[in-house]
Formats: structure tokens, sequence, C-alpha cells
């Protein structure tokens, strides 16, 4: 089974950069977007659906702004939209689809870089997010939480950690709830293959050049509960797609069924 997570940045220009294409060439089983900034009267879903996609959309109540969704070749046995808390959903940011004893969440956690009433809005966030996926995981053990979490782990997740000790997305306080987050039984799916290998980044800002530099950051991840942690197979982050500011990752697992 091959999951890939993207933060399309905009799916309406994703699909106009070649996104249709790169998902057929991808072949994965289960498709998780992020910040796809549209409802899909605005645009054809079905184009989705003939590559063989079942798809559930969670777009945010503001226009042109968040919103996730789940593609899969089997159809999910249930869905849930949102995590049950009206002023974080309203922003489109969690869907959940359970698939036999397997759920799948694809989440956009909130960026924190416009300015401090956001930073306070994404701890909050946080927070209520803890709780959900603890709740989660009593009900369902059997959890894969990928996503765009706007969050570098640890200084090798990072191009500059010095340069960058006080941003959003890499303050302390962020990476000890990442750190909280992994340590209440989850898998960094990447780092548990390639513990320290550097360089290797999931997005880029569109400022001074940063990608072709590789001047990145790694936010954006496969978090599989620890029942799991055997079934991996393989992760990857695939940084020559070129359709957002991000790059898709991948994560494989060998579960029955699939």
């Amino acid at each position: 089974m091959r999951i890939l997570c993207y933060n399309v940045n905009g799916i309406r220009a994703a699909m106009n950069r070649g996104l249709l294409q790169f998902l057929a060439e991808a072949d994965a089983d289960v498709v998780c977007f992020q910040e796809i900034k549209a409802n899909p009267e605005q645009f054809d879903p079905g184009l989705f659906e003939q590559m063989g996609y079942s798809c559930v959309w969670h777009p945010a109540q503001k226009k042109g702004y968040s919103g996730v969704a789940i593609l899969s070749r089997r159809k999910a046995d249930q869905v849930h939209v949102g995590m049950g808390v009206a002023s974080h959903d309203a922003e489109g940011r969690v869907i959940r689809a359970d698939f036999g004893d397997l759920t799948v969440v694809s989440a956009y956690l909130p960026s924190g870089s416009s300015g401090d009433h956001r930073q306070v809005v994404k701890m909050q966030f946080l927070e209520d997010f803890m709780a959900y996926q603890t709740a989660l995981r009593k009900k369902r053990p059997n959890v894969i939480i990928c996503g765009d979490y706007n969050i570098c782990h640890r200084a090798i997740d990072i191009h500059d950690p010095v340069g960058n000790k006080n941003s959003s997305g890499f303050l302390p306080e962020e990476r000890d709830w990442m750190g909280r987050f992994f340590a209440s039984g989850m898998v960094d799916s990447f780092r548990h293959f390639y513990t320290e290998l550097p360089h290797q980044y999931t997005w880029w800002s569109f400022r001074a050049n940063a990608r072709n530099n590789n001047k990145g950051w790694r936010i954006d991840y496969h978090a599989v509960s620890q029942p799991l942690a055997a079934s991996i197979k393989a992760a990857a982050i695939l940084p020559n797609a070129h359709h957002s500011d991000h790059c898709p990752i991948t994560v494989d697992l060998e579960l029955p069924g699939w």
C-alpha cells in the first residue's frame, strides 16, 4: 500500500501544472491533499475519479483558503470531516477516512508566520489536535496521520536552524509539541529509515531561489501509529515534483487487503 501526501498550495493551480499526470505515474493507493484552496465545484473532481479514485473533500468556509482531501482506490467505510472544534473545522484542516481497521487522516496544521494572533491560534490547534489524535487512537489504534504540520522537528530538518530559531515553524514550543506527538506513540516514517540524513526538505520559500539552492524545511510528515510500525516498508520525499512550493512525500506499508 502506498500513501502519497501533498500540500498542493491550490489544487487548481497544481492541476494546471501537471498534477494529474504526476498522480498517474505515482500510482498511490491513497492520496492526501492539503491546502486545496477550492470547493469541488470550482474544479473537476471527475478527473480524479476517472483515475480510479474515490474522493472526499473538506474545503474551508473561507474561499481560496486551506482545505484538505483524501483520494483512495478503495472507497472508505466511513468518512469523518473535522476534529470536533468548530473554529478549526471552519478552516478545513482535518479529514479522516476509515478502511477496515485502518484510519488515514489528512491534516493541515496552521502556520503562525503571519503574525502573533495566528501563532496563538496555531498553539491552541496543536493542543486540540493532540487531544484529538489521542482519543482517536484509543478507538482506532491503526492510524496514519498525513499532512503539512508546519513544524520542523529537529535541526536536521531545516536548512538554517540558527537563523530560524525565532521563526514560526521552528520555535522551541512547537518542536517540543512535535517531540511529544511522536513520543505519544507515533512514528516519523521518513526518519524511521533515514535517522541522520541531512538536507531532506519538503517546502521551500518562493524567495531568494530557495528551492534551487535547497534551502528548505521538512514540515510534511507521514506519522504512523506504533502498532503499524512493523508494516512500514519504505518512505520517500519527491523533490522533483514541481506543482507547489511543497513536494510530495510517500510511505509504503505492507497491509493485508491492499
